[in-house]
């Protein structure tokens, strides 16, 4: 069942979601009238009463009563369940189990392809139509329509919003049409194979060769080692119709597909619809059977006290090192039972019992920048035991010692009851918030669920049913038996391991092989003591005050509360999201803050300013006090705010609270932390320039903004010239400067809420004035002038290219910034016809609008895209054509539509959420127009006209000659014209 190790890779708070926009401010959870049912006939095939549903077959694990299983003549199977959530939704997954692994030789790329090629033109769908016709349909095409490859399964993903019962079987109509008779014309693969060639040289160069390479290695002998699902050049050019068509017939069939729907209707109605259009569906020609996926074996020579096999060295220069070893063992199936799914669940304490010392050792200056055990069964091919490190230096051959010391020393002996139970006591409480937020589940996330399930041949579980296996197991959780689990993980047939060095004189697979035989004395200094921690005996921040001001906003039931000492919070108090609170915190002054010469240190600020520590707690005193309770802190730096996140639940409230007030008033400043925010910020930096993406994410903003030196990624000199000193110096006063603002929004107590703002916001002395200079910067969106050009050092047919137009920024416009979104998608649509569909130059192209609401400047609009050297000018003659026509002629009611119905759908569903007012609300404490803007907010988004637009592009898209930036290889100039003069190359 879906638990354990699956449910426990995703302990980390959620954060809010970041979506744009809500209708008027009513109610937390809009209730559409219920739809009328779907007609006549019921379902036939549903498997009822005592027959076992097709998922629980051959296990014991209860079955989770709110989906509806069925098995049809055909094979083909399907699972339903009803769910709100959002409102009148409803999520559809089609898997075929068939992927690149299932591809013959000559195939390779071809599940890939077939899966574009399914969207392209089929029964009911005319060439190229697909994306608008779900566009009409109120679906955002890449988000509510996608779908994807895997080396096991292809799996088509549709959202359907207001899904009403005309709606749902027309969908049901097209999917149908799309699965079972694409069209795989001629012309078809024409137009698709240069979009699939797009995607596949869009990838990181360097990290694709590890990737593949490594791939090899790891699973040397099998077909997983040579079978990516995006293909090789040679497979996909030399595929044709016919041979597209085949792969079809072989893998798509009825005993081949599950279908997964859940939504917001009534199930035995999505079950007709299922059976309505799929229950005639028959397979062409003899069924044929999965290939053998292949075991891992040791090579000739290899035993039980020889067990390393296959090792290799990989030489990239502009890569940080970083070294994997696998203990393998076949991967078989098995029955999902309860006992099964224990042994998974001490599996899964045993690894998080090494990898919590091993970032204690980290943490503590080790030779490693971080490590990380992990046991995954990976695409039906093996179960095996990762060990993943980065060595900070050249000397890898220590910090493989040292990790594997660790290891060698949970092998050795077993852990302490302390250490297991601080596990435990992480795993209750994700367990118990899974109980607690059932009801608030996304129907697409629990149609995921049952892909999942049937993708690695296990059942699905409530998680009631979860909590009570873990909960009714507690006493099997012994230091013997984790240390029996360890051991199991840490047995196998054979070991595997390759290493990743910028320097060929480093290693080979010989050394490399020798290292991991060599012998290794335990080391169990990063075992955790046993001292316990509690907010109970931490000191007060300050003087606990009362309220000055208790009002509401007038939105909602929404109130705010003002302290004697200027902080301001505003408060929701509801059930929408049970057992759920999100907390967020507005101090500060954001990237206004820095001066040039301070740059480097709102980079190491982002990864190291909340592991410095607050008051006598450091990293792993934050880590042990927080142990068994859902708290969160995430920091932001924002164009005009810094910003702490934190999703907890009422019973951690107040602490949370405690957490984020300590931060600002009595700050810690560990220097550990900032050494190792230093380190990786060097290792990482020289990857940037592997490929055009990298430069873009090392560069675009610096570039974006006029060069504004706070906005260079830091270099290796900036980086050695840090100090830990220094970092105080710059981040000490920020901390104590401008207003709060506290936002929380969700399932907690009001007055036990304001009481504990009191004994911690409210209780910090009052706050330094935001300096003048500081409040006056501003940022300056470039413009005009000859492209910018820089260089990667990536493979040779890799480019990007970017224009932005600025526009602006601010509170007051933002019924304006809304309806630039609209322009920005619509500007997106045309974009992707003219680069992606009509000409195959790129992948996803992509337009994006960026609007700051905390300052009045920096705000763009910017397209976007990955492509071959070559197309860097057609790409900016299409984004100038595309401007330049939007500013002449007003788009047409139906394109307008196309963009506008997906928006409001999306708008809609979003506003079913806290996160999504917090969102809108945050600022509103010292800036009361983004309360009135809410009125507005859903007209501003989903309604206008063609005339609008084009007045809006008048102004924005024709009022300011654009910034232009390309991205190419070392060596090559832009356009065949020097790029002297203009180039950058950092």
């Amino acid at each position: 069942m879906i638990l354990s190790r699956r449910a426990l890779r995703h302990l980390a708070p959620l954060l809010p979601l970041a979506m744009l926009a809500s209708p008027l401010p009513a109610q937390v959870r809009p209730q559409a009238p219920a739809a009328a049912p779907l007609p006549a006939p019921a379902p036939k095939y549903l498997q009822t009463g005592n027959t076992t549903p097709w998922i629980y077959r051959g296990s014991d694990v209860p079955r989770d009563t709110e989906w509806l299983f069925g098995e049809m003549p055909n094979g083909l199977r399907y699972a339903v369940r009803r769910n709100g959530v959002p409102p009148d939704q409803v999520s559809i997954r089609v898997r075929i189990d068939a992927g690149s692994i299932h591809e013959n030789d000559n195939e390779q790329g071809f599940a890939h392809l077939l899966e574009h090629m399914t969207f392209r033109e089929s029964k009911h769908l005319a060439d190229g139509a697909a994306i608008a016709t779900f566009q009409r349909l109120g679906a955002t095409f890449g988000s509510d329509t996608n779908a994807e490859t895997s080396p096991t399964h292809t799996v088509y993903k549709l959202d359907v919003p207001e899904a009403d019962p005309a709606k749902l079987d027309e969908v049901f109509k097209l999917l149908s049409g799309m699965i079972r008779e694409p069209a795989l014309s001629a012309k078809g693969l024409a137009g698709d194979l240069p979009i699939v060639l797009a995607e596949k040289r869009e990838r990181a160069a360097a990290a694709q060769r590890v990737a593949e390479e490594s791939r090899r290695t790891l699973f040397a002998g099998q077909r997983l080692a040579n079978r990516l699902p995006i293909g090789t050049d040679a497979a996909l050019r030399a595929a044709t119709p016919a041979s597209v068509r085949a792969f079809h017939q072989r893998w798509y069939r009825p005993e081949n597909a599950v279908i997964v729907v859940a939504g917001d209707a009534d199930p035995r109605a999505l079950a007709v619809l299922v059976e309505n259009y799929f229950a005639d569906w028959k397979g062409i020609g003899k069924h044929t059977p999965a290939p053998d996926f292949g075991d891992p074996k040791a090579p000739p020579g290899a035993d039980k006290a020889n067990p390393v096999g296959e090792t290799a060295v990989l030489v990239e220069p502009d890569l940080p090192r970083s070294l994997t070893y696998a203990v393998m063992r076949p991967w078989r199936p098995v029955n999902d039972t309860i006992v099964y799914n224990e042994g998974l669940l001490l599996d899964t304490l045993a690894q998080s019992i090494i990898n919590r010392r091993l970032e204690a050792r980290a943490r503590a200056g080790g030779s490693y920048l971080y490590a990380q055990v992990n046991q995954e069964d990976v695409s039906r091919t093996a179960d095996a035991t990762f060990v993943t490190f980065a060595p900070l230096t050249e000397d890898w051959r220590s910090a493989l010692d040292d990790v594997r010391a660790v290891i060698a020393d949970a092998l050795a002996s077993p852990p302490s009851q302390e250490e297991i139970d601080r596990e435990l006591a992480e795993f209750d409480v994700a367990f118990a918030s899974s109980v607690e937020q059932r009801a608030v589940l996304a129907g697409s996330k629990l149609a995921d669920d049952v892909v999942q399930a049937v993708d690695i041949r296990e059942t699905v579980a409530a998680p009631e049913t979860v909590l009570t296996v873990f909960r009714g197991m507690k006493d099997k959780f012994t230091p013997a038996n984790v240390q029996a689990h360890t051991r199991s993980l840490f047995t196998g047939d054979v070991i595997r391991s390759v290493y990743v060095t910028p320097d060929a004189k480093e290693a080979d697979a010989a050394s490399l092989r020798a290292a991991l035989l060599a012998p290794v004395e335990p080391d169990g200094s990063s075992r955790l003591s046993a001292s316990t921690l509690s907010f109970a005996d931490l000191p007060a921040i300050g003087m606990s005050s009362v309220p000055s001001v208790v009002a509401p906003i007038g939105v909602l039931d929404i109130g705010r509360v003002q302290f004697p000492n200027g902080t301001n919070a505003l408060l929701w108090s509801n059930d929408a999201e049970p057992g759920r609170v999100t907390v967020k915190v507005r101090f500060g002054s954001g990237w206004r803050a820095f001066r040039p010469e301070d740059a480097v240190y709102a980079k190491l600020g982002e990864s190291a300013l909340v592991g410095s520590g607050l008051g006598e707690l450091g990293q792993e005193e934050l880590d042990r006090i927080t142990t068994g309770r859902r708290m969160g802190f995430d920091f932001k730096i924002e164009e005009g705010v810094f910003t702490f996140t934190g999703q907890t639940r009422s019973a951690d409230l107040a602490d949370q609270l405690y957490l984020f007030a300590a931060k600002l008033g009595m700050p810690r400043w560990d220097e550990n932390p900032v050494l190792r925010a230093k380190a990786a910020s060097r290792l990482a930096y020289e990857s940037f320039a592997t490929s055009p993406a990298g430069v873009l994410e090392r560069d675009l903003r610096y570039e974006k903004y006029s060069r504004d030196p706070r906005f260079a990624t830091p270099d290796r000199a900036a980086l050695e010239a840090a100090t830990p000193a220094g970092f105080r110096a710059v981040w000490e006063p920020l901390l104590k400067q401008g207003p709060i603002e506290v936002l929380i929004f969700g399932d907690f107590d009001r007055q036990q809420a304001i009481d504990a703002l009191g004994r911690t916001f409210g209780a910090l002395p009052a706050r330094v004035p935001i300096p003048a200079d500081a409040a006056n910067r501003r940022v300056t969106v470039a413009s005009g002038g000859e492209p910018r050009v820089l260089f990667h050092r990536g493979d040779a047919n890799q480019a990007a290219a970017v224009v932005t137009w600025a526009t602006g920024g601010g509170a007051a416009a933002l019924p304006e910034s809304r309806q630039l979104q609209i322009l920005s998608e619509l500007f997106n649509n045309r974009l992707l016809e003219e680069m992606r569909e009509r000409t195959g130059a790129s992948y996803a192209p992509q337009v994006g609008n960026e609007w700051p609401v905390d300052v009045p400047t920096g705000g763009a609009i910017s397209a976007m895209a990955m492509m071959r050297p070559a197309d860097v000018p057609a790409f900016f003659a299409a984004a100038d054509e595309i401007a330049r026509d939007l500013v002449a002629s007003p788009p047409s009611v139906d394109e307008l539509a196309r963009v506008t119905e997906p928006l409001k759908q999306s708008i809609s569903r979003a506003s079913t959420g806290n996160a999504f007012w917090l969102w809108q609300l945050e600022g509103a404490t010292t800036d009361p127009q983004r309360i009135r803007h809410l009125r507005t907010l859903l007209a501003d988004y989903s309604e206008t006209t063609p005339q609008a637009m084009q007045a809006l592009a008048a102004k924005y898209l024709a009022g300011n000659a654009p910034m232009r930036l390309a991205v190419i290889p070392q060596g090559q100039a832009l356009a065949q014209r020097s790029a002297a003069g203009s180039a950058a190359s950092r």
